[in-house]
């Protein structure tokens, strides 16, 4: 099957190393496209609830497909996020085409795009750093019985539900911070003259163009979701941004590539486990 050519992709809020990450999805949509540029935009590997105990072959699949867009010559920026905060500190890092920063600004056809993850608009973040991890480890445990459930309605038949979109719908406060995240984005990104304005950590995919709060102008606002219930990503090509929506019945007559990143034994030469493992102990 051919792989889609694709300038610029964005993703975000993988999770890798949690329950609820929909890793072989990510890995099915991977293997599809070929990139000229790769954006992983924060929380692509959750060092805050890092288990040992757990990293399955699909999420070092994952890691090994990244590996190989940067083995193939693709820019690969990796832009820190709350859920990988210990990478901070390694900021500025080259390896190659490889980069790891906090935030970059990219030239796309003569426009300017900021791109960074988005916690530092999270005033829980800033103040209750405690809060929000207990906060993550719930929306672990509510993904995981979410999942449970919507196996059982699987079974018989009936839809998919995702209970924190319902929540969030549920709640005005859930929605009102989502509005003052964008606006906080977008305002800051015309009072610096940028076009685009790209972020994650909200979990919510978004493309719309937001006018500033008190200066003149607007600005397009990106945010590219998640891969542990949306499912999606940015797409720039052409000219024109896009949301990719990944949807399962895409991909079923697609053959598995396998190839030697995946058939490789890795473990010895990048031991992920070890690595993150050193991270969480560091931060502690």
């Amino acid at each position: 099957m051919a792989k889609r050519e694709v300038d610029i992709v964005v993703i975000s809020d993988v999770h890798l190393g949690t329950y609820g990450c929909h890793a072989k999805e990510l890995l099915k949509y991977l293997k599809s496209i070929k990139p000229k540029v790769l954006v992983l935009n924060g929380d692509i590997i959750d060092i805050w609830q890092f288990s040992k105990s757990y990293w399955p072959e699909s999420h070092m699949k994952v890691v090994r497909r990244i590996l190989k867009f940067v083995t193939e010559g693709v820019p690969v920026y990796y832009l820190t996020g709350n859920h990988d905060e210990m990478l901070r500190k390694f900021a500025d890092f080259n390896l190659g085409t490889f980069q790891l920063l906090n935030k970059v600004v990219l030239n796309i056809d003569g426009k300017k795009a900021w791109i960074f993850h988005g916690d530092v608009f999270d005033v829980t973040m800033q103040h209750s750093k405690w809060l929000a991890k207990l906060g993550a480890v719930g929306y672990d445990t509510l993904i995981i019985i979410n999942s449970m459930v919507n196996w059982f309605l699987t079974t018989i038949g009936k839809q998919k539900m995702s209970f924190s979109q319902k929540v969030k719908a549920k709640f005005k406060d859930a929605v009102k911070f989502i509005n003052q995240f964008e606006q906080t984005a977008a305002d800051l990104a015309v009072e610096k003259q940028y076009d685009y304005v790209i972020c994650g950590h909200i979990h919510h995919a978004e493309i719309r163009t937001i006018t500033a709060t008190d200066n003149p102008g607007a600005v397009l606002y990106l945010n590219s979701g998640d891969w542990v219930e949306s499912l999606t990503a940015l797409e720039y090509n052409a000219g024109k941004w896009d949301i990719f929506k990944y949807q399962p019945a895409d991909f079923e007559t697609e053959v598995d590539e396998e190839d030697k990143t995946d058939a490789e034994d890795l473990d010895n030469k990048l031991d992920v486990k070890t690595l993150l493992e050193r991270f969480k102990q560091e931060a502690e």
